[in-house]
């Protein structure tokens, strides 16, 4: 009796710290206030994610080196957690270029449920905020997942198909850049071959070293397009 009381003391403690800062908003708050202001030539582009971001970091470091990127990437987030640090973890960073690849952690309901047009939505409120602020974006497709190993029975591969779709729809309206990883990756199943994923969602460095020239073909274009 006495362990499992310690157990629900430590478990309402855990709780309570992560409720605090639901959104991670501390995770890069030192590394935000050490970043310089770019540069006036600077194509300075952010990388807003979830662990397929930062893992893109650690997987590939050398595809961030001596580049004007910077990864803001943190594992399992939702859509919701991304946008509310949006602000600080993009806009105040002065970037000319967000890349935003968001969404499979939703599906699997990393945070509670979400329908796609939640999921959307928040994209959406994303890439209007960086928008209004002068700052290009480039919308990912999210990467093709036939079954979460965290989350098994989830079936997320149709339901990524139609939020890629719903991504692609509204880039196109708004002359919004949209980056297709998903044609690039997935298999007859739609999910992620073993070669690109050993656990059919995070990338390999194979799988990273796909993305890599579609991502900058994608920043290149955002850069270039009319003001």
């Amino acid at each position: 009796m006495k362990n499992t009381i310690i157990m629900i003391v430590l478990f309402g403690i855990m709780t309570s710290s992560s409720a605090q800062d639901w959104a991670d908003l501390g995770h890069f708050k030192e590394a935000n206030e050490k970043l310089a202001a770019p540069a006036e030539d600077e194509d300075r582009v952010v990388f807003m994610g979830n662990s397929i971001t930062i893992g893109w970091l650690n997987s590939r470091p050398d595809f961030f080196e001596d580049k004007p990127y910077v990864n803001r990437g943190i594992s399992g987030q939702t859509t919701p957690q991304m946008l509310l640090r949006f602000r600080q973890d993009v806009i105040e960073l002065k970037p000319k270029v967000v890349v935003i690849l968001a969404g499979t952690n939703d599906i699997a309901g990393n945070t509670g449920p979400s329908t796609l047009d939640m999921i959307s939505d928040n994209i959406i409120s994303m890439a209007e905020l960086a928008k209004v602020n002068g700052i290009k974006v480039v919308l990912s497709s999210t990467l093709p997942a036939y079954d979460y190993p965290w989350k098994p029975g989830m079936e997320p591969a149709k339901k990524i198909v139609a939020l890629n779709q719903m991504i692609k729809t509204y880039a196109e309206l708004n002359d919004i850049v949209y980056l297709d990883y998903f044609s690039a990756m997935a298999d007859e199943r739609d999910g992620l071959p073993e070669k690109y994923a050993h656990d059919g969602v995070h990338p390999t460095v194979e799988g990273y070293q796909v993305m890599e020239p579609l991502v900058e073909t994608a920043i290149s274009q955002a850069l270039s397009s009319e003001k």
